[in-house]
């Protein structure tokens, strides 16, 4: 495997802090803090630029809010400055790691995602029922409150196995010890939903799954979406033959463990629900509340638009 030795002049560049900045700010440029920002571009970049030179760079707190996308999750916002420095870092960390991830990782990734991992998993079904004529069965699992649950120095370990620039270390120490979801002065757990960086770490952190999954069980049919994966197979007594040692690596190796509640195997004709979309022979639906988000999210570009333009020419009921 190889090893990076010297990263940390390259993400702290002046080049690479305002590139971080024109990808950071697509978008968000009518938003008061992004605007404050701006306003003094030149001396806030040069100012981060000193401070991540000299190493006094500290990431400030963050503010919290809640949002439903359906079900509510807690967004942790971390200040302009801090999301520069994030997209410093994910540039150019995530080219390093991207190499050592499975096919069939979807998350946050390019080339990949929802619509990516959707299709991969009918053609699995596909495959494994003979096109639909043989018996097929999806084990479903999602991991229990999996961004409260990362712990931090087991994904520190894991991003040094590629990463041995002291500089760069302290950099991702001081991100990822920025937040924590344990009260515990002893475990630091937990990376905060709304930061860029976090994507690349959950990959990371469920990388070490991935390979046990395909290398160590050599499942076949596997496909994962940041915390919620499948196993595609022809038979219920392979599938829940897989649970324990699944739950045992989770356990002993990540500190964390599948959610009871959702972990299942169904038929392949009752219908598999999976990143929005409820697959079937044949054919799939897109799942109810995902028709409802949509909805929803349309609805309010509406009324924005009704807002600052007049009425559109059209109603929505």
């Amino acid at each position: 495997m190889k090893i990076f030795s010297n990263l940390y002049s390259l993400i702290v560049s002046q080049e690479n802090l305002l590139y971080s900045w024109d990808r950071f700010k697509k978008g968000k440029r009518k938003k008061k803090d992004v605007g404050l920002f701006e306003y003094h571009l030149e001396q806030n970049l040069l100012s981060l630029h000193r401070e991540l030179t000299d190493k006094i760079y500290r990431h400030k707190p963050y503010f919290g809010f809640y949002i439903s996308d359906p079900k509510v999750r807690h967004i942790h916002k971390a200040t302009v400055r801090d999301r520069v420095v994030h997209h410093a870092l994910f540039k150019m960390l995530n080219p390093l790691f991207e190499s050592t991830f499975i096919h069939d990782s979807f998350s946050c990734r390019l080339g990949k995602g929802n619509h990516v991992g959707m299709k991969r998993l009918e053609t699995m079904t596909r495959k494994v029922s003979k096109n639909y004529t043989h018996p097929c069965y999806v084990l479903k699992c999602d991991i229990k409150k999996f961004f409260d649950s990362v712990d931090h120095e087991i994904l520190l370990n894991l991003l040094t196995k590629r990463i041995s620039c002291p500089d760069t270390v302290w950099l991702l120490r001081e991100v990822i010890g920025s937040f924590s979801a344990s009260e515990s002065l002893f475990e630091k757990r937990g990376l905060p939903i709304g930061n860029l960086t976090s994507q690349l770490f959950a990959n990371v952190y469920m990388n070490e799954f991935d390979q046990f999954m395909k290398h160590e069980l050599r499942v076949k049919h596997y496909a994962r979406y940041t915390d919620d994966f499948v196993v595609v197979a022809d038979s219920t007594d392979y599938l829940e033959s897989l649970l324990p040692p699944m739950t045992d690596f989770l356990a002993a190796n990540l500190k964390i463990e599948m959610h009871p509640a959702k972990t299942s195997i169904r038929t392949l004709r009752s219908g598999v629900d999976f990143l929005g979309y409820i697959i079937r022979p044949h054919y799939r639906l897109m799942r109810t509340k995902t028709k409802r988000r949509i909805y929803r999210k349309f609805k309010n570009k509406v009324r924005a638009y009704s807002r600052k333009w007049g009425q559109p020419p059209f109603m929505l009921g």
